[in-house]
């Protein structure tokens, strides 16, 4: 056992560079599972920074001076938050709070539903079920409203928790986009002289990471955009609130789209019934949902991440149960990195002797 054990570490971790990568890897996902609530902020900025540094970059190629591209897009950011924080917003919270007010009304009528279907397939359903899956729900929403008002008691230290964000994250993410590259160079001095390792993984998951991340929050805007406008068109209650969700909902691959379809889905019921603007309502979601699929994915990524299904979706799972929202985010970007150092990672074949 402890000759297979030394062969094993022997062909893996013979490589100085190797044991290096290995212990960047390790330091930086310890240090965001223990700090990742402390910095936080930091870790947004740095996000946000990473997604703007392309347009820095175009912007320098035209000439323009690095201070002033930096300027230029930070304003843009600053635009775009005010927009976000005074427009959006205050639309978002006042149909939520709507939805709240209506929910009573749309399980009373759902119960009314529930209370027919054992009249009408007796042979698949009957009223003790139908009595069971009543209570469970009341049950779900009384947990809803407690942790709704136990939430609404202790939204002061919420309030503090986004001012605080709205204060420093602006900065940081100034001040990353000014000084990227004395950073940069801050964190290379600190590398071992012999590296190739190291940037050939860096350089690789650099443009990949950057062009999912700009990608993914272009999808976001396009997809939450033109579901608005469609729901608007239609008179559809709260179209912003779930223009929002089916927006975020292309964050989850597969999962998502399948998700977002049911609170779609009972709004259109409760507000028309099974009627001629419900199925307009179905198809027209049923378009968006496969022009994003079809022609908006990939024309943002022009490159497939190479990965299978079901590694997509243990990514989506792991990384969304160590680090939440962030986690479902980067988890696809975060499998391509595992995949990529398992690619370049050097090996040294072991010769074993047989007996």
């Amino acid at each position: 056992m402890i000759k297979v054990l030394r062969d094993w570490l022997h062909r893996y971790f013979s490589d100085e560079q190797a044991v290096v990568l290995a212990a960047l890897l390790i330091f930086g996902f310890a240090a965001v599972l223990t700090l990742g609530g402390m910095l936080a902020p930091v870790l947004t900025g740095l996000v946000l920074a990473f997604l703007m540094q392309g347009l820095v970059t175009a912007l320098v190629r035209l000439r323009l001076p690095q201070i002033a591209a930096v300027g230029l897009v930070f304003a843009l950011f600053m635009s775009l938050l005010g927009l976000f924080l005074l427009v959006l917003m205050p639309l978002l919270w006042q149909q939520l709070s709507n939805l709240f007010n209506e929910l009573p009304r749309m399980l009373g009528e759902w119960q009314s539903l529930l209370l027919l279907l054992p009249q009408r397939y007796p042979n698949l359903i009957t009223d003790a079920q139908v009595l069971e899956l009543i209570e469970a729900m009341r049950g779900e929403v009384g947990k809803f409203g407690q942790w709704a008002l136990s939430f609404s008691l202790s939204s002061l230290p919420v309030l503090v928790s986004v001012m605080i964000y709205l204060v420093l994250v602006p900065i940081l993410v100034f001040f990353f986009l000014k000084d990227s590259q004395l950073i940069a160079a801050w964190f290379r001095g600190y590398l071992p002289r012999e590296r190739a390792l190291i940037t050939q993984v860096a350089q690789e998951m650099n443009q990949q990471i950057a062009n999912y991340i700009r990608g993914k929050f272009i999808e976001i805007i396009i997809c939450g955009v033109a579901t608005y406008i469609a729901f608007a068109a239609l008179g559809l209650n709260y179209a912003a609130l779930l223009a929002l969700f089916v927006g975020l909902s292309v964050v989850v691959p597969y999962i998502g789209a399948v998700v977002v379809t049911v609170p779609v889905a009972l709004i259109g019921l409760f507000q028309w019934g099974w009627g001629d603007q419900f199925i307009y309502l179905m198809v027209v979601y049923g378009v968006i949902q496969a022009l994003d699929g079809n022609v908006l994915v990939p024309l943002l990524f022009s490159e497939a991440v190479n990965l299978h299904p079901v590694a997509i979706i243990c990514a989506v799972l792991l990384f969304g149960g160590l680090w939440g929202f962030w986690g479902v985010f980067f988890a696809i970007p975060l499998a391509t990195l595992f995949k990529a150092v398992l690619s370049a990672w050097p090996r040294r074949e072991v010769q074993l002797s047989g007996d």
